[in-house]
């Protein structure tokens, strides 16, 4: 498919609507992408044909079911770059991700004292389970900073590692702040130190080419619906050897081999990790997104959206009175803005009406809005169908609301 915006725009029905009489401008990508009509079809024809459970039936409908479910792990596969299907693993999204890996690898590897490091602009999804784990096991938790302009600082994040630092879990890219950052660096300093990484990529999916192989992570969390498919369907990747080692993360039917009263072992990968009925029609969904985005180009929608970046950062920073948050010298999908003294709900607010989609509060960053002193920002995030167009309503509005305050 060639990038022709407006062909794009044309399959995304929820685009086409008025929002109290205003044309809609959606600017909440970061929250959840709007979904193409092929995504959509694809759901509801599912459901009208094939829909049966899977890896239990011998009918064809459960036969036809299974093959979709595992040919959307071979998409997700491909589409990272995993080096084999079964280290794919299916979730409900990204927090389910995390949390299985905190629960698993910690009850799998963690003792007390050992430690885990993150950053301090994580999104609480890759904040609080880390916490929780440390508490439950006893171990400690260390932060890599940021400075004013979004960036975090790698040789305070060097000076971190001890013989106890058993992982370091980050951000792929800022949900807040919009930094794009150094992951490939980030997994190579653990790795000198033999410390396991675990990436949110929940931020980059959308954004850019993911290659596990190439970046040499451990770990690997994403959305479905951050990169237009559905919502409630997620993916962990993991390394085969690792996954092998960890303890389940839930019981249930699916992930085991044999159950007696006495004894229960445990399913191969990926199904040890897969308990009960798996959401297997939007594994479908998201294959088919994954396919819509791969049919366009994953770079050609990273050059898009960065040309989207470039003129919607000139174009705020001619605001009088507005602060942009996170100036990182590599940024992508949103941008976190404030005006002076103005609480960022009455801005959302007044958007809403003029038919701006957008953000407001500490978008589960409290700690990054702690850092600035701020009690959240209004935040403009981008996606594939957004246009320059767009962009200048957002401003054109912005700097009528600037008036005023």
């Amino acid at each position: 498919m060639n990038f022709d915006l407006k062909t794009i725009r044309q399959q995304f029905p929820a685009l086409h609507q008025q929002i109290h009489g205003k044309d809609l401008v959606y600017l909440d990508n970061s929250a959840t992408t709007l979904k193409p009509q092929v995504v959509i079809d694809s759901i509801s024809e599912y459901y009208s044909t094939i829909n049966s459970n899977i890896h239990r039936g011998i009918h064809y409908l459960s036969q036809r079911s299974t093959e979709c479910y595992e040919q959307a792990r071979e998409t997700v596969a491909r589409f990272i770059n995993a080096k084999e299907s079964c280290e794919v693993i299916f979730t409900r999204g990204t927090t389910d991700s995390i949390n299985l890996v905190a629960f698993s690898f910690g009850e799998t590897f963690l003792k007390e004292g050992d430690e885990i490091i993150v950053s301090a602009m994580e999104h609480h999804s890759n904040l609080v389970p880390w916490q929780m784990v440390c508490e439950r096991k006893k171990c400690k938790l260390k932060f890599i900073p940021f400075d004013n302009d979004g960036v975090l600082d790698l040789e305070i994040y060097k000076s971190l590692f001890t013989e106890r630092t058993r992982l370091v879990s980050v951000t792929a890219v800022s949900n807040t702040l919009g930094t794009v950052n150094p992951i490939k660096e980030i997994i190579d300093i653990a790795h000198s130190f033999n410390v396991v990484t675990m990436i949110d990529g929940a931020q980059a999916i959308q954004h850019m080419a993911i290659d596990v192989q190439a970046l040499d992570c451990d770990f690997l969390a994403f959305s479905g619906h951050k990169i237009y498919g559905p919502t409630g369907i997620g993916v962990l990747w993991g390394k085969e050897a690792l996954l092998d080692k960890m303890q389940p993360y839930q019981g249930g039917g699916d992930m085991i081999e044999t159950v007696t009263l006495e004894k229960t072992t445990y399913n191969k990968l990926p199904f040890k990790f897969e308990a009960g009925t798996s959401n297997y029609v939007d594994a479908h969904g998201l294959a088919v997104a994954i396919d819509f985005v791969s049919s366009i180009g994953i770079e050609t929608i990273a050059c898009h959206e960065h040309e989207l970046m470039l003129h919607a950062t000139k174009g705020l920073k001619t605001i009088e009175n507005l602060t942009i948050y996170g100036n990182a010298p590599i940024k992508s999908g949103a941008l976190s803005f404030l005006f002076n003294g103005v609480h960022p709900a009455d801005v959302g607010m007044i958007l809403d009406k003029q038919g701006i989609a957008v953000r407001t509060g500490t978008h589960c960053t409290e700690p990054i809005m702690q850092h600035y002193g701020i009690p959240g920002t209004v935040r403009a995030s981008f996606g594939l169908y957004t246009t320059i167009d767009e962009i200048d309503v957002l401003v054109n509005t912005l700097i009528r609301i600037g008036r005023m305050f």
